[in-house]
C-alpha cells in the first residue's frame, strides 16, 4: 500500500471513530431520566401488599396486578404471567430468582439483549430488563448452559431465570416498552 492510501485509510478510520462517538454521546444526552424506575400512572390498581392465591389454580392471575398487556412477576411465588389484551393470561411459569427483589410496582422494558454474560458471570440468552436495585440490573434470562449451580450468597445477582420454552415466550412478549408489574 503506498502513502497516500494509507493516509486515506487513516482518515477514514478517524472520520467514521469520530461519528460514532458523537452518536454515543448524544444517545447517552438523551437518555430519560426516569428510564428503569417504577412508572407511577401506568398501570393503576398495583397493589403492593401479598395479593390472596386462588388454592385451587396456584396459576391464575392474581388480583392487584395492574390491568392491560404486561409482565406480572410475584416475587414471593418466584411466578410470571404472561397477559395479553382483555385480562387473558398468555402463559404462566416458575421462575427462579436472583438474590437481589425489585420493590413491588409497575416497570416497564428498557432494555434486551439476546445473548450476554450474566451478572453471576454465566453466559445467558434473551435477556428481558426491567429494573435497578442498588446498581444490579434486575431482568428475566434464560441460562446458555443448562441449569446453573446456586450462587453464592455474597454474591448480589438480578438474573430471573426461566427454562428455555418459557424465556422464549418471554422474549417475544415482553417488547420495549412493555409494562411489568411486581407483585408481593
Amino acid at each position: 500500500m503506498s502513502g497516500s492510501s494509507s493516509s486515506i485509510v487513516t482518515g477514514l478510520t478517524a472520520v467514521a471513530l469520530a461519528t460514532v462517538g458523537f452518536l454515543a454521546f448524544q444517545a447517552y444526552s438523551n437518555i430519560p431520566a426516569d428510564l428503569g424506575r417504577p412508572v407511577a400512572d401506568s398501570v393503576p390498581r398495583v397493589s403492593t401488599a401479598k395479593a390472596p392465591r386462588d388454592g385451587k389454580d396456584p396459576g391464575a392471575l392474581p388480583p392487584g396486578s395492574g390491568a392491560g398487556r404486561r409482565v406480572v412477576y410475584s416475587v414471593d411465588d418466584d411466578r410470571v404471567w404472561l397477559v395479553d389484551a382483555g385480562e387473558k393470561v398468555k402463559r404462566t411459569f416458575r421462575v427462579t430468582p436472583g438474590s437481589v427483589d425489585p420493590a413491588p410496582g409497575a416497570y416497564t422494558v428498557t432494555s434486551r439483549s439476546n445473548a450476554v454474560t450474566g451478572t453471576d458471570g454465566l453466559p445467558v440468552e434473551h435477556v428481558v430488563r426491567f429494573a435497578g436495585v442498588d446498581n444490579v440490573t434486575i431482568g428475566f434470562s434464560t441460562l446458555a448452559d443448562g441449569p446453573a449451580p446456586l450462587p453464592a450468597p455474597s454474591v448480589k445477582t438480578g438474573g430471573i431465570r426461566e427454562s428455555r420454552a418459557d424465556g422464549n415466550a418471554m422474549w417475544d412478549f415482553a417488547t420495549i416498552g412493555r409494562t411489568v408489574v411486581v407483585i408481593r
